[in-house]
This record gives structure tokens, sequence and C-alpha cells, in this order.
């Protein structure tokens, strides 16, 4: 009669400690339903001179539920140019023709907190000696192994 008794008690002490194993084993951090896209029309429409700062305002929108969400997203932008036309830019991105004296001006890296009601900004200063002419604005949404990414054009004029 011992035997059962210390089988079950045996069992009530185990049953308890894999409880708490499995509720820490199936405990995972959840991430933002949030996605980011580029960008505010006013942030392209805008022309924008050598020394000033160019300010990409991130549009957010909200998954399907459905959908499995990666713990971390991080927003990137980049200006690179000067092209002397749009269809050069355009010729350029596409491997038609090759530009020389390119440069790139690059935004730190957003890491947003996945919150509905926050507004994340990338912010790209464009070097005091950027030449005039357009600008291939890339902008992407690193999720997980995904990446979502887009691209606009944005004109830097002389400086005055």
């Amino acid at each position: 009669m011992k035997a059962p008794l210390v089988r079950l008690l045996a069992c009530l002490a185990v049953v308890p400690l894999l409880a708490g194993c499995i509720a820490e084993a199936s405990h995972e951090p959840t991430a933002s339903p949030m996605t980011y896209s580029c960008c505010e029309t006013a942030d392209i429409e805008k022309l924008y001179q050598p020394g000033q700062t160019f300010t990409l305002h991130w549009i957010v929108g909200v998954r399907d539920a459905s959908a499995t969400v990666p713990p971390r997203v991080e927003l990137q932008a980049s200006l690179t140019g000067p092209y002397a036309t749009e269809a050069e830019l355009k010729d350029a991105e596409m491997g038609v023709v090759t530009v020389p004296g390119l440069v790139t001006y690059t935004a730190e890296p957003v890491r947003p907190a996945g919150t509905p009601d926050e507004q994340p900004v990338s912010v790209i200063p464009i070097a005091p000696a950027a030449k005039p002419g357009y600008y291939n604005l890339a902008s992407s949404m690193v999720d997980g192994d995904a990446t979502a990414s887009g691209a606009s054009i944005i004109r830097i004029v002389a400086g005055s």
C-alpha cells in the first residue's frame, strides 16, 4: 500500500514542475502587428537644398491579424544621386546606363516599438556639397527574413 501512495505523491510533486516548464517554454515575446511604408506626399514633393535635412514620415498600417509577426522591424532609407533627369535615374536603376559620381546619403535605421499611435521618422542629412539633380529615395521595411521596399524621386536644387 505504500507504493501507490509514493507514486501519487511523486506525481503530485512532478506535475507542478512540468506545468511551470511548459508555461515557460510556450511564452514567446509578442511583436507589433503594424506595417510601415514610405511616405507622406509632402516629403517627396518638396524641393530640397544642399545642407538641408530630408525627413521621411513613415505611413503606419495594420497587418492582417492572421499574419505571423517577427519580433523586430527595421525601417531604412537612403538618397542616391544626382541624376540629370528623372529618365536617367530610372534608366540607371534598371541597369540601362551607368552614371558616374553618384553619392548616397543614408538615414540611421529606425526600429519602431509597434504601437498604433507611433509615427516613425527617418532623417537623412543632405551634405552641404550635394550637387543639384534628381535623387532616388530608397525605403525599406525589414521584417525578420522579409523585406518590403519602394522608391521615389526627390529633387535637390541649387542653394540660394
